[in-house]
């Protein structure tokens, strides 16, 4: 039996951590807590990325037994969830607005700041986005779309487009701040420039180049484009 599968808590049929109310016994073993337990997870995450995660790390991190940890959740499948649901709840929701597009906008920008500031985040949305601030947060999305006259299937490819558009967007910038050195980018371009031959369309778009287009300048072109073809 692997890590990720393991189980020595309370049995339960729900497979997401979502879907199972928290275990009396687990409300009563301080100074454990799975609040305190996804503050650790996410430390380790932040330092570790998510195959640094383990139950074993974690447990000693917390300085507990990994049984007294499983009273509280029951996989590293439970961790990541919670995790994942913690880093949405730093997604600062604005307050709405006259105009939806703003609030559109205003969600998405730090949407995509919070995953920044956690590497690890992007590649875990596509779980079972089901904790209350995934939740919350998807509400105000599709509620201020709702006010610029989506509905119903345009209502959820708007939605889809704009989180995957986010996300994509955070895994490509927060592989390449993690894995690349500072003259990576710059070395990237020389090579499509040094044949133009080869890469017409690639040399004259300045694709790679850093000193053409930021990333953060491309980001907000990307979520105008999305924006312009929702209703109005």
């Amino acid at each position: 039996m692997t890590e990720k599968s393991q189980q020595t808590g309370p049995p339960g049929g729900a497979t997401s951590v979502w879907l199972r109310a928290e275990s009396g016994r687990a409300r009563r073993t301080p100074p454990l807590s799975r609040d305190r337990i996804v503050d650790a997870a996410v430390t380790l995450l932040d330092q570790h990325g998510t195959d640094g995660l383990t139950m074993r790390r974690l447990a000693q991190l917390l300085d507990v037994t990994s049984t007294a940890l499983y009273w509280h959740v029951r996989t590293k499948d439970d961790v990541l969830d919670l995790a994942v649901d913690q880093i949405f709840g730093a997604v600062r929701l604005p307050a709405a607005t006259d105009d939806w597009q703003d609030d559109v906008r205003a969600l998405i920008r730090n949407w995509r700041a919070a995953m920044l500031r956690h590497p690890w985040a992007p590649g875990l949305i596509g779980r079972p986005m089901l904790g209350p601030n995934v939740l919350a947060r998807t509400e105000f999305l599709q509620a201020a779309l709702v006010r610029g006259g989506c509905t119903a299937l345009e209502l959820a490819v708007t939605t889809r487009l704009l989180a995957n558009y986010v996300i994509g967007a955070a895994v490509t910038e927060a592989t390449w701040r993690r894995t690349a050195d500072p003259q990576a980018r710059a070395a990237a371009r020389r090579h499509i420039a040094a044949d133009p031959t080869a890469y017409p369309t690639l040399d004259a778009s300045g694709h790679l180049d850093d000193a053409r287009w930021s990333d953060d300048e491309l980001f907000e072109r990307g979520l105008e484009a999305i924006l312009a073809t929702a209703p109005r």
